[in-house]
């Protein structure tokens, strides 16, 4: 019912009441009062009613507004439902379209494995395949490159172009000219080689390439004695006052090297050198001779030693005495020993074929079936004159005090003299030391001929 038809009924009942009430009260006026307080009460209730009726009225024209809003909300919230059930439909023909595609994908991928699997087994065959064919062919490479090492050497060929120079000197009292056409080749040939690392530089006295050509020095210099008439030590001493007429020239200022010893032909064609040039000219000299020759080695100098009828100083090997022989500058006699080497002991080296082995390496970590090992590649060398049999390439991890780690050797080979082979050696990993690379050669009887080291490092 209507809030207002429910207060009308109020009023109306309640001046109804009031009525009979004055009615009574005139007729029952003792009760008059106690009507009164009733309707005390009766009023104080009529307002309260009145507060909760325009309380109750705010409250629905509240409701009323809310339930617009209420209303409007649904509404765009019925509009956002169509749109999110066009879109889900949307959705699920996209969500079946990559389902067949998944399952598609699927089926590929299962093909897929099944040829990957096939490939990886392939792959895996072909590696082991590969490693085989790597090591046969190292092995191959390493026989072949010791059959070259051991064969002879080809001779050298010699070219029309020459070097052509004249040498005047005097000899006692008289004058005497040498030419010589020296042969271009011979000469670049003995300038590209490296200088060889030893003491004993007879090997480039020995050295085979130039003996003919010291032979045809030798025989100019018998014309010059039969036509003379000089007897065999004067012609000894000719051939010894031509080398001292040479200039004395320094290595530093004439190659760049503190130290550069010069083949015969190399002194020949740059118009001399220090005492070195001239004690391997006058020793290669002397040998073609057929005459018993030295090379004397003293605290920084070089001179000759010769085995001829002599008076003074001089040195014996085996037996024979070798007259000392200045070689650098004129006029020294054979037995005059400079006053700067008075005293002094001397190394004799002999004029024969040597044997001097060289080498170069590198070394790599490489991974085969997933295990490191250390692959170092050995050139070998024989830079000296003489074929040299039973060589092996060594590598070790250094263990210290004179104790190695894993020491590998190769099988023997054989290395004629101007020849070089490669040799390779795989060194198995070495876990958390401290430790360096050992690498050299040993020869026939076993001993480190040419040895050289890394430097110190950590396998962890």
């Amino acid at each position: 019912m209507d809030s207002k038809i429910i207060g009308a009924i109020l009023v109306f009942t309640i001046l109804g009441a009031g009525a009979g009430f004055f009615v009574s009260k005139t007729l029952y006026d003792p009760q008059f009062l106690e009507f009164e307080s009733v309707i005390y009460d009766l009023d104080t209730q009529i307002s309260l009613i009145s507060e909760i009726l325009a309380q109750t009225e705010e409250e629905n024209a509240n409701l009323e507004l809310s339930l617009d809003e209420v209303e409007g909300n649904y509404e765009d919230l019925n509009e956002d439902y169509a749109s999110l059930s066009d879109n889900i439909d949307l959705l699920l023909t996209q969500m079946e379209s990559l389902t067949n595609d998944y399952k598609s994908l699927n089926e590929t991928y299962y093909s897929l494995s099944e040829s990957n699997s096939l490939l990886l087994v392939q792959h895996q065959d072909l590696s082991s395949q590969y490693v085989e064919l790597e090591t046969e062919y190292h092995e191959i490479l390493s026989e072949y490159e010791r059959v070259v090492g051991a064969l002879p050497v080809e001779a050298l060929t010699t070219s029309l172009e020459t070097y052509d120079k004249t040498y005047p000197w005097t000899y006692q009292g008289q004058q005497y000219t040498l030419q010589l056409s020296i042969p271009e080749s011979q000469y670049l040939y003995y300038q590209g080689l490296d200088r060889i690392p030893t003491d004993d530089w007879s090997i480039y006295v020995t050295h085979p390439y130039d003996d003919d050509y010291i032979d045809v020095i030798i025989r100019k210099f018998n014309n010059i004695a039969i036509d003379q008439g000089l007897t065999e030590i004067q012609k000894v001493n000719l051939v010894i006052s031509f080398v001292q007429s040479l200039p004395y020239t320094s290595d530093d200022v004439t190659t760049g090297f503190d130290e550069y010893p010069r083949f015969p032909l190399e002194t020949l064609v740059d118009d001399g050198g220090d005492c070195e040039d001239s004690a391997i000219l006058t020793a290669a000299l002397i040998d073609a001779l057929n005459y018993p020759v030295v090379l004397l080695g003293l605290p920084g100098h070089m001179a000759v030693g010769i085995a001829i009828p002599a008076t003074g100083i001089y040195y014996e090997l085996d037996g024979e005495e070798y007259f000392y022989l200045e070689t650098t500058g004129e006029g020294w006699e054979l037995g005059e020993l400079p006053d700067d080497y008075l005293g002094e002991a001397a190394y004799l080296y002999e004029m024969e074929n040597t044997a001097v082995i060289t080498h170069d390496w590198s070394a790599e970590w490489v991974s085969t079936s997933g295990e490191y090992s250390l692959e170092v590649v050995m050139t070998i060398q024989n830079v000296g004159t003489l074929a040299a049999y039973g060589l092996q390439a060594y590598v070790a991890y250094d263990a210290g005090d004179d104790y190695v780690w894993y020491p590998i050797e190769s099988d023997p080979f054989d290395l004629n003299f101007g020849r070089e082979t490669t040799i390779t050696l795989i060194l198995s990993s070495l876990d958390d030391e401290y430790t360096r690379l050992i690498v050299g050669v040993l020869d026939a009887e076993g001993y480190l001929i040419d040895v050289s080291y890394s430097e110190w490092f950590d396998t962890t």
